[in-house]
């Protein structure tokens, strides 16, 4: 390994973890088969073109299929080179080579894409009464949900030219802002005693067993994001405005509502969880909080004690050969075949662990195509949320690859309604699987405490970004915010969502500036609530032993997007839109509260 690309968790136990093998994509940047691949996309893109523009509606429905199917192989293969360049990237966004390489492929698709654009709007000028008449046919059957879904644009869209400027444009305007915030932000270095680390590194300290370890890696965080608020305050005021022009120009009613028609899901059910969720908040995290305070033999804990480990804590470093194994076998457990699955990740070089300078922080699992398979990104440091994590992404991972191979390349993307399904499914496996191996009160009672903290973050975290996110797009839609709006709507959308069990200290004003979900999908983030919830109420039904369960859950993921999700869900019984669904996720975390107050 590279001294520019250096591991940088430095514990014996972690020197040799595993990378990803990117040659299942392709062999290197220079690859001839990339610029083979390059020069098929711009002429196929513009045959396309050429073959179609303007004759969509004159199609017939054997004609619409063909076309359809030619599409769908141009973007199937724009979508392997950008996945390609993006993982490339992702292992060390400060190699400059590896970052002009995705730059100029971003650039290359986004100009290729402008040839073929045309399509979906000449798709969705189709009549209604005509669009029923094609898709009664056979043929395009398997396209039905994609037309259906693209369809759901058409109130919003722009005319052609519009519509190639402002896919052309983007480069220079919403992709330029988005990189230089990931360039920002991979550039942070936060002082800690005599070292400088990343934030991977930085916020991993968050959960140290030292309260003074927890407050100096806080005051460092709040430090540095402090110096740099303005770039980022500026950041986030252009994209919003830029986002809200954009609506504006669409008709969308709502900042959310253009997140919510590509999720396929309903402004209402969106609301309803949000809803739900925000009128949990006292029965949920300031009842827990207020209980892990107690714990702490205070009042209030300061904000980088919220995740800290508890006083009744094991505090186990897990080694990857442990993490392996834990998750494999509660994978093998609930279903070989999923089992499976997820060993070939461990075993073909799938997985990238490591903590590396200038590597993406965080964790994902990217898709790619299905002619490869994912690939699944963590920065694993030996904490039990490591193992969580890659549980969790290893769940994306199954979720991907079953769909891949089921399903043609339009029908493998799952909305974000379902795309949190597995993963947060993988996750409670493996939660359940180490609480049936522990022998003491104390144990049962720190892995309950985990996984409630795990939950709050995914929903009560989640929503309250989102209701942050809500508050800066409708507020930027009248005037450019300042830097102390912005961080005054952020302190707001936190005491009410964690309650009063914390306090926080002047420099967490600034902790919404490295978030990156704000930056690369607004409102990405109530998917993750979504499916807390909806998987809390699926467990359940599992544990009761719902007939057939894991014969319908593999279909529900080999499906992937090529059904709308209550249509998905209906095997289950389960429905998100009626009123009371999601009480019953949120009821089962307030169970588990339940249970620690027992354990008291």
């Amino acid at each position: 390994m590279n001294q520019k690309n250096k591991q940088l968790y430095h514990s014996k136990n972690y020197e040799n973890l595993p990378v990803w093998n990117l040659k299942d994509l392709y062999k290197s940047p220079n690859s001839k088969e990339i610029q083979k691949d390059l020069i098929y996309l711009r002429k196929k893109s513009q045959s396309f073109e050429s073959k179609y523009f303007k004759n969509v509606s004159k199609l017939s429905a054997v004609k619409l299929y063909n076309a359809i199917n030619e599409l769908e192989k141009i973007d199937l293969l724009m979508d392997k080179i950008i996945s390609y360049a993006h993982l490339l990237v992702s292992e060390n966004i400060k190699h400059e080579k590896n970052n002009i390489f995705y730059q100029q492929i971003k650039e290359k698709i986004t100009s290729y894409s402008s040839s073929i654009i045309f399509f979906t709007l000449e798709l969705n000028q189709i009549s209604e009464k005509n669009i029923k008449k094609l898709l009664k046919n056979k043929s395009l059957q398997n396209y039905k949900n994609w037309i259906i879904n693209k369809r759901s644009f058409k109130t919003y869209q722009l005319d052609l030219k519009t519509e190639k400027l402002l896919q052309e444009k983007s480069i220079t305007s919403y992709s330029a802002w988005v990189r230089l915030f990931d360039d920002t932000i991979a550039s942070l270095n936060f002082p800690y005693k005599n070292k400088k680390l990343t934030s991977a590194e930085i916020f991993n300290l968050f959960s140290d067993k030292k309260g003074q370890v927890r407050k100096i890696a806080a005051k460092s965080v709040g430090e540095v994001l402090g110096r740099n608020i303005k770039i980022f305050t500026t950041i986030t005021n252009t994209l919003a405005k830029d986002k809200s022009i954009n609506d504006s120009w669409r008709k969308l009613p709502r900042p959310v509502s253009s997140r919510n028609l590509s999720n396929v899901v309903e402004d209402e059910v969106v609301d309803s969880l949000v809803s739900s969720v925000i009128s949990s908040y006292p029965r949920l995290s300031h009842r827990y909080y207020s209980l892990k305070a107690k714990w702490f033999g205070k009042k209030q804990l300061m904000y980088w004690d919220r995740n800290a480990p508890l006083p009744f804590q094991n505090n186990r470093e897990y080694l990857w050969k442990d993490a392996k194994e834990i998750i494999l076998n509660a994978y093998f457990e609930f279903n070989s075949n999923i089992g499976e699955i997820v060993k070939k990740f461990f075993d073909e070089s799938w997985i990238h662990s490591p903590v590396l300078e200038g590597k993406s922080p965080g964790a994902f699992a990217a898709s790619t195509v299905a002619s490869a398979h994912p690939f699944i990104l963590v920065n694993y440091q030996g904490k039990a949320r490591d193992v969580a994590t890659l549980a969790h992404e290893l769940g994306h991972g199954v979720h991907q690859y079953l769909a891949g191979r089921k399903q043609s390349h339009f029908n493998t993307s799952t909305p974000l309604t379902l795309a949190e399904t597995a993963s947060v499914f993988g996750e409670m496996l493996t939660f359940k699987n180490i609480l049936k191996q522990v022998k003491t009160k104390k144990e049962k009672k720190a892995l309950l405490a985990n996984k409630v903290e795990d939950m709050l973050n995914t929903v009560v975290r989640q929503i309250a970004f989102y209701e942050f996110e809500k508050n800066i797009h409708d507020k930027r839609k009248k005037t450019e915010l300042s830097v102390q709006q912005v961080c005054e709507i952020w302190i707001d959308v936190q005491k009410r969502s964690l309650g009063p069990s914390i306090k926080f200290e002047e420099e967490y004003k600034y902790y919404w500036s490295y978030i990156p979900h704000f930056i690369h999908s607004p409102f990405y983030v109530y998917a993750y609530a979504f499916g807390d919830c909806l998987v809390n109420s699926l467990y359940k039904i599992y544990e009761n032993g719902f007939d057939n369960f894991q014969e319908k859950y593999i279909t529900l993921l080999e499906s992937g997007g090529s059904k709308k999700y209550n249509e998905l869900l209906k095997p289950f019984k389960l429905d998100p839109s009626k009123k009371n669904f999601w009480n019953k996720g949120l009821n089962l975390i307030e169970e588990l509260i339940d249970q620690l107050e027992e354990l008291q």
